[in-house]
């Protein structure tokens, strides 16, 4: 039985109540013999400043680095609003994702048939929707220089943020989006800004230089990250896999998220290169919700989007399909039932607390 090192990083809010779930299902994996996951915890966020005056201590980092995989949480909260700009609770997010070079970040966007209901379209629009955002990473308007707010005088001050993509940046996560294809529907649509934006110019002419060179097999599309938004709310199933830049895929993923009923919902995960030597890949992953400060320690979150990250580091780092196939059918056999938490209930119902519905879905996948 094969042994996978997990870092833990449950961060602030509801990350630590959902976080809590997935310990509850890694463990049961280990019982059964599928797999062996041993545990380091650390901190990240907002405890993380609380403790050592950083958004994330080195020491951790370098956990991070050693680890087969890394879970996270959730970060931030109002708490700490006020702190400088460098170690905000995001900063340690970001530097995870920098030092560790995980630049292709996957948000799949499922809408199970059980909440087609709970999405703001209409159910013929979402029902047995299947979209993978990929997302570049390290790149773009969120890492380049400069970046600075400079004082002009006289009660006038001018921000900064510099968008920068090297061809190399691109080809590589366009890759990652055409060898994605290639296992699902067969189908990319490249999203930028190139009719006013240089580095969208740039993306767009090196996703069609690398499709035509090496991925001709895979239908190729290019769409304007405006029309792209508009499209996502109109027709979202003529997607398969959309492929963009930091800034529009924070953007793009998030109205994906909501096309299913709830942030509580979705996963993702953030990769790094493939180890030539070792045929591993650094990884971190995560919920596309946040820390929801409001409803923190009241037990009321909802873990699918957790778990179901879990079940992405089964599938991506560790090679483990059935298992992590298992986990997305004990969550669908969980919602076909009926159970809910209180982001997806609506107005029918009682919601299940977070304990509950992660010990529903380990149920499930006991008798699976």
């Amino acid at each position: 039985m094969a042994t996978y090192k997990l870092l833990i990083l449950p961060g602030d809010g509801i990350g630590v109540e959902v976080m809590a779930e997935v310990e509850k299902i890694a463990q049961w994996f280990t019982k059964e013999g599928i797999a062996a996951f041993e545990f380091e915890k650390g901190l990240v966020g907002g405890c993380a400043y609380d403790a050592h005056g950083k958004a994330i201590s080195d020491s951790d980092v370098a956990l991070a680095q050693a680890a087969d995989a890394v879970l996270l949480g959730a970060v931030g909260g109002p708490k700490w609003d006020g702190v400088p700009y460098d170690v905000r609770p995001e900063a340690g997010l970001l530097r995870l994702r920098k030092d560790m070079q995980l630049f292709a970040n996957l948000r799949p966007a499922i809408c199970y048939p059980a909440l087609a209901d709970a999405s703001s379209l209409k159910r013929e629009l979402v029902d047995g929707l299947d979209i993978m955002i990929v997302r570049e990473l390290t790149g773009g308007v969120y890492f380049g220089e400069p970046k600075q707010i400079i004082d002009l005088g006289n009660g006038q001050r001018r921000a900064i943020d510099t968008q920068v993509y090297d061809t190399y940046e691109i080809e590589r996560i366009a890759r990652v989006a055409f060898e994605l294809a290639r296992k699902r529907r067969n189908k990319v649509t490249s999203s930028e800004k190139h009719n006013v934006m240089k580095s969208g110019l740039l993306w767009y002419e090196t996703v069609i230089a690398l499709h035509a060179r090496d991925y001709k097999d895979v239908e190729c599309e290019h769409q304007l990250a405006d029309s792209l938004g508009m499209q996502l709310v109109r027709r979202p199933k003529q997607f398969d896999v959309i492929v963009t830049d930091n800034l529009f895929g924070d953007i793009l993923s998030d109205i994906a998220s909501m096309l299913t009923g709830s942030l509580g919902m979705l996963p993702s995960a953030s990769l790094g290169e493939v180890d030539q030597k070792t045929g591993q890949r650094k990884a971190l992953y995560e919920p596309v919700h946040g820390s929801a400060p409001d409803i923190a320690g009241k037990g009321i979150a909802n873990p699918i989007a957790m778990i179901a990250s879990f079940g992405m580091a089964l599938r991506y780092s560790f090679g483990l399909i059935e298992a992590a196939d298992k986990i997305e059918k004990a969550i669908s056999s969980v919602l076909d039932k009926g159970l809910r938490t209180a982001d997806i209930k609506g107005e029918k119902g009682d919601a299940v607390s977070t304990s509950q519905m992660g010990d529903a879905i380990l149920a499930a996948l006991q008798t699976a």
